[in-house]
C-alpha cells in the first residue's frame, strides 16, 4: 500500500522542524553588545535601544548598574524584597511589524528567568570548604557543599547593598535579565524558536524600550511603612523621602543566529515559529471585595503558558501575605466551571518544588505550559481570586506569558469580565 500522504499542516510542521535543526547545527550563534551607555545627573525616564537588523534573533541580555544616593538626614534606606529587579520599571519590545510583543515589569522578567531555568536566576551556592588563600572554613554542616575547591559566590552578578547610609550615602546595585524572543532555543533535543524574529531586513525598524525607576507605578524609594511592591529601596524608618538615582549604566547584548543555512528557495527559516509571538504582558486591577470572586480575564486567541499574580491586600501599607489573606485561587471557564480551585498553599508549594525557594510574599505563580490555557479552544477563561481580606485600595498585579499567532492579533480583544 502507498504511504499515507501528509496533510499541508503536517508538511509545514516537518519543514519547520527541519529548519530548526539546520539552524542549530549550521548557523553561527552570536552575542554582541548593541548598546552601552552610562547616564549621570538627569536620568531619562525611558531609554530606546534599536536592535540590529541581522540574523534570527533569539533575545537580549540586559544589564543595569545603578548608583543610588540617600539624601535623607537621619535614616538608612534598604532594598525591598524585589530590590534590583525593579531597576527597570517596564520592558517593551515593538517588533518590525509594530506588534508589541513584550510589555511587562522588570520583576516579571526576573521571576520568569528563574522559572524557566528551574533555579534562582544568576544565583550561586555560597558555602565553600576552603578559599583561594588556603584558609579553611569551619562548620561545614552549614554549607551546601563539601568541596575543598574555591567554589561559591565569587562574582557580583546580581547585587544590592544591605543598606545605604543617610546624609549622601551611596550604594551600587547590579541586575541582569535575559529577555527572550524565542521560547527555548537551547532545548537539548529540539530547539524551540517560536517567537524568534528574522531581522535580516531593510526599511523596517524595531525597538526595545527600557523604563527607569519612577515610571509606570514604580518608585526608586518607598516611604517607610508604605507599598514597596514596585520600589527598588524602602526607608528603614519614617522620614521625608529624599533619594536620587545618580548613575545608571545600561548594557544590552543581542543574542542571534547568523550565517543561516540556505536552500533552493533561499534562507531556510522556521516559518511557523516566525508566525508565532512569544508575549509577556501585565495589568493592574483594583476594586477588590473580601470573600467575593474577583476575575482576571485572559485575552482571546492565545495560549497562556504561565500567570504571575501579586495580591496587595492594602494599598497604603503594601501588605502582602503568605496565604492568610486569600480563600482560594481558581481557573474558571465561561460556563462557571472550575478547571481547578486551590488554597494558596498549593501553588506556593509547586513554586518551592520547581525552583527550591519561595517567591516574595503575595506572589503566586500558576504554570500551565504542560497544557496551555487556550482561549482559542475554550473562549473566555478567568483567573479567580477570592480574598479573605481586602483593605483600602487593595489591588492585584497580573502578568502573563503566552503564544499568539501574528495574523490573529487584530481579533484578540477580550470581553468584559462583568
Amino acid at each position: 500500500m502507498p504511504a499515507a500522504q501528509q496533510t499541508q499542516a503536517q508538511q509545514n510542521q516537518s519543514l519547520n522542524q527541519l529548519a530548526r535543526q539546520a539552524i542549530r547545527s549550521r548557523g553561527v550563534r552570536r552575542n554582541q553588545v548593541i548598546f552601552d551607555q552610562t547616564y549621570t545627573g538627569t536620568i531619562p525616564s525611558q531609554i530606546q535601544v534599536i536592535p540590529r537588523n541581522v540574523g534570527l534573533v533569539m533575545g537580549f541580555w540586559v544589564k543595569v548598574v545603578a548608583v543610588i544616593t540617600n539624601n535623607g538626614a537621619a535614616h538608612t534606606i534598604i532594598p525591598t524584597d524585589f530590590g534590583p529587579a525593579n531597576l527597570v520599571s517596564q520592558f517593551q519590545l515593538n517588533d518590525l511589524q509594530n506588534n508589541t510583543r513584550i510589555q511587562t515589569t522588570g520583576f516579571h522578567e526576573a521571576f520568569l528567568n528563574s522559572w524557566k531555568t528551574k533555579r534562582i536566576f544568576a544565583s550561586a551556592l555560597t558555602g565553600v570548604r576552603g578559599t583561594n588563600t588556603g584558609t579553611q572554613t569551619t562548620g561545614n554542616a552549614d554549607y551546601g557543599q563539601d568541596s575543598p575547591m574555591g567554589y561559591g559566590s565569587n562574582w557580583t552578578e546580581i547585587s544590592a547593598p544591605v543598606s545605604i547610609a543617610a546624609s549622601a550615602g551611596t550604594g551600587m546595585l547590579t541586575m541582569w535579565w535575559y529577555i527572550p524572543l524565542a521560547y527555548n532555543p537551547d532545548a537539548p533535543n529540539m530547539p524551540d524558536f517560536r517567537g524568534a524574529v528574522y531581522a535580516n531586513v531593510v526599511n523596517a525598524t524595531w525597538q526595545l524600550l527600557i523604563n527607569t525607576p519612577g515610571t509606570y507605578g514604580n518608585q526608586l524609594v518607598a516611604a517607610f511603612g508604605t507599598d514597596s511592591t514596585q520600589a527598588v529601596m524602602i526607608q528603614s524608618a519614617a522620614e521625608t523621602v529624599s533619594a536620587a538615582l545618580t548613575s545608571y549604566r545600561l548594557e544590552v547584548y543581542q543574542d542571534y543566529y547568523d550565517q543561516l543555512p540556505t536552500g533552493n528557495a533561499g534562507v531556510l527559516l522556521p516559518i511557523l515559529d516566525l508566525a508565532t509571538i512569544y508575549e509577556r504582558k501585565y495589568t493592574s486591577q483594583s476594586a477588590i471585595t473580601p470573600s467575593q470572586d474577583f476575575p482576571y480575564q485572559y485575552a482571546n486567541f492565545r495560549q497562556f503558558l504561565s500567570t504571575l499574580a501579586i495580591y496587595v491586600n492594602t494599598a497604603a501599607t503594601g501588605a502582602r501575605g503568605v496565604g492568610a489573606d486569600i480563600n482560594y485561587w481558581a481557573l474558571q471557564a465561561a460556563n462557571f466551571s472550575n478547571i481547578w480551585k486551590e488554597e494558596p498553599a498549593l501553588p506556593a508549594l509547586r513554586v518551592r518544588q520547581h525552583i527550591g525557594a519561595d517567591l516574595p510574599p503575595g506572589c503566586y505563580w500558576f504554570d500551565s505550559r504542560n497544557r496551555p490555557i487556550s482561549t482559542t479552544q475554550y473562549g473566555n477563561m478567568e483567573l479567580i481570586l477570592n480574598p479573605i481580606t481586602a483593605g483600602t485600595g487593595a489591588y492585584e498585579l497580573v502578568m502573563v506569558e503566552d503564544f499568539a499567532i501574528v495574523q490573529t492579533l487584530s481579533m484578540a480583544g477580550s470581553l468584559a469580565a462583568s
